[in-house]
């Protein structure tokens, strides 16, 4: 498949304009599976925008790897502009799309790096080649990661385990390890979430945090990772949606020209593309009207408008804004200029002219029409999931995970007295727990009986029914759950068990915040188990090891290893 990048003449304003947005597309093949209808566009709706509007770039959620395959092939076709498709893949491929490689998430390898952290580094390149290698099997060209945010406050209920860690210096080494991996492939990398997501306690997917610390601060915490994720040579850095007080007191960074602009684009030197956090999410919902929100953020510096409200709303308002003076259509070459080098990065150029006169998108320009190669998706699945790389995503589970009491877990109760509570966020929308998952078919082969429940529904669990009782927790931070940790209900209740001697056995799969609150607490015999990964390669290392089953080997547990 061939497709022209159009040359100065051929693009309009409005084309040029429309490069710069990016919208979010369901990664199902058909209209009938989308699941989030007020951001995921009918076929029909998504094909006008790319084939006619000019839209620069999707981002996929949902689907198997092999449909996104799919997909992709799909989405380049209808493109009137080879496309730059995305995906929020910090823990790999798999995370979002099924059959694909399901790292652990980023603070596992961080734990690592606390005993050894040449091998921490040599896992977070690998973790970054794999990602790279898979997104690009899929059709995938720009990578949503990583995370170089400095989870400094516990209680940050969104970014969390998604950092490498709690100091600038895992995090700045890890980060810039994932990036040189990454860098093997042609596929973009992203820093996010500028100038620093680990110090709030506020999710801006619902509401607006505040970072109120002193510049100096800044210079000392937040801003180290960025620089060396920027001298690594980062193809893109992501705004964050929150108030940074010490640099502008009015606009949230993404909305901000003294941040975006002035610290990141003329004080730390970044040449890349400015790309903005969703502009959908609550953290902007009261900054601005929903059509002044994508102009604020162009004016501010941003090359790639991520998400705006409504793309053909925000395109007008751009046109327009450009038209009356508000915006020069200088400042919008600059960033179709830069969209230009970032896909001259990923899809291969025959080029028919200059690549500096090609990227010269407005009325003046004089270049010659660019030809790209780009070759269309193939699902061929020995690129995905390579044993080499499961391996490596195992072992970085095994070294993170964290052992306590004194395993087995005994199985001396009769079989019809044994109870499996599994707590997760919400049971209705859990797709690493089935009955078929680890957490849940390991040990009901050896007689415990799930139970699968979210907090709420935890408190009304009868206490003395059951003689053995392994407690699983899936708790973790995440975009749009608002906290990361256990409500004050079901620490009591976890208390009163542990001291009534109820548990018989404790894994908590996610937040090391919560691992930490309850060690204390649990009595020395008691054989309990932490791990950061909640995919079923990770429960079944855990269970494994929680039944000492190490030589064990089943069909239902083998297969996830």
């Amino acid at each position: 498949m061939a497709k022209s990048l159009p040359d100065g003449k051929s693009l309009s304003l409005q084309e040029q304009i429309a490069q710069m947005i990016v919208v979010r597309a369901s990664g199902y093949l058909f209209d009938h599976q989308i699941r989030y209808p007020h951001w995921e566009p009918p076929a029909a709706t998504l094909q006008h925008w790319l084939q006619d509007l000019n839209l620069g770039g999707v981002i996929l959620l949902g689907g198997s790897a092999g449909e996104i395959a799919l997909r992709s092939q799909q989405l380049q076709a209808w493109a009137k502009t080879p496309l730059l498709i995305a995906a929020d893949i910090e823990e790999g491929v798999g995370q979002r799309f099924a059959g694909a490689t399901w790292f652990p998430p980023p603070m596992a390898i961080g734990e690592i790096a606390k005993q050894d952290a040449s091998l921490a580094q040599s896992y977070a390149q690998k973790m970054g080649a794999v990602t790279a290698a898979e997104a690009l099997a899929v059709g995938i060209n720009w990578i949503f990661a990583p995370v170089v945010d400095v989870n400094n406050n516990p209680a940050n209920p969104v970014i969390n385990v998604r950092s490498f860690g709690e100091t600038v210096a895992t995090v700045t080494q890890l980060a810039t390890a994932f990036i040189q991996g990454a860098q093997a492939f042609p596929v973009l990398t992203t820093a996010k979430h500028f100038p620093g997501h680990g110090d709030t306690a506020v999710d801006s997917h619902l509401d607006l945090p505040a970072l109120n610390v002193p510049a100096s601060r800044l210079a000392a915490v937040e801003l180290p990772p960025f620089e060396n994720a920027i001298a690594a040579g980062v193809d893109s850095v992501m705004s964050a949606h929150l108030l940074v007080p010490a640099w502008d007191s009015q606009f949230p960074a993404t909305l901000s020209q003294p941040i975006l602009t002035g610290e990141l684009r003329q004080r730390l030197g970044f040449e890349g593309l400015i790309v903005t956090d969703a502009l959908i999410m609550g953290a902007l919902a009261t900054s601005a009207p929903a059509e002044e929100i994508p102009i604020l953020a162009v004016e501010a510096g941003a090359d790639i408008l991520l998400m705006p409200d409504n793309p053909e709303k925000a395109l007008s308002a751009l046109l327009q804004a450009v038209e009356t003076g508000r915006i020069t259509p200088e400042r919008i070459r600059a960033s179709v200029e830069r969209i230009w080098e970032a896909k001259r990065r990923v899809i291969a150029s025959t080029g028919a002219g200059e690549a500096g006169e090609a990227g010269e998108a407005g009325e003046a320009g004089e270049a010659g029409e660019e030809t790209f190669n780009l070759q269309p998706a193939t699902c061929n699945l020995s690129q995905l999931a390579a044993p080499t790389a499961r391996t490596t995503a195992a072992e970085i589970v095994r070294e993170a995970m964290q052992v306590g009491g004194s395993p087995p877990l005994p199985t001396d109760s009769p079989s019809g007295s044994r109870r499996n509570l599994i707590v997760v966020d919400n049971p209705l929308d859990c797709e690493y727990i089935h009955r078929h998952a680890p957490a849940v078919a390991l040990p009901k082969q050896l007689g415990y009986e799930p139970q699968l429940l979210d907090q709420q529904t935890l408190l009304l669990v009868p206490n003395n029914t059951f003689q053995s009782t392994l407690l699983q927790l899936f708790i973790r931070g995440n975009p749009f759950r608002g906290s990361a940790g256990l409500t004050p209900k079901v620490q009591d209740w976890l208390q009163a068990r542990l001291t009534a001697g109820e548990l018989q056995g404790v894994v908590i799969y996610g937040s090391p915040y919560v691992w930490e609150w309850l060690q204390p607490q649990i009595p020395p015999q008691l054989p309990f188990l932490f791990s950061y990964g909640q995919m079923p390669m990770a429960q079944a290392i855990a269970c494994r090891v929680l039944f000492g089953l190490s030589g064990f080997a089943d069909s239902q547990s083998e297969a996830f290893l």
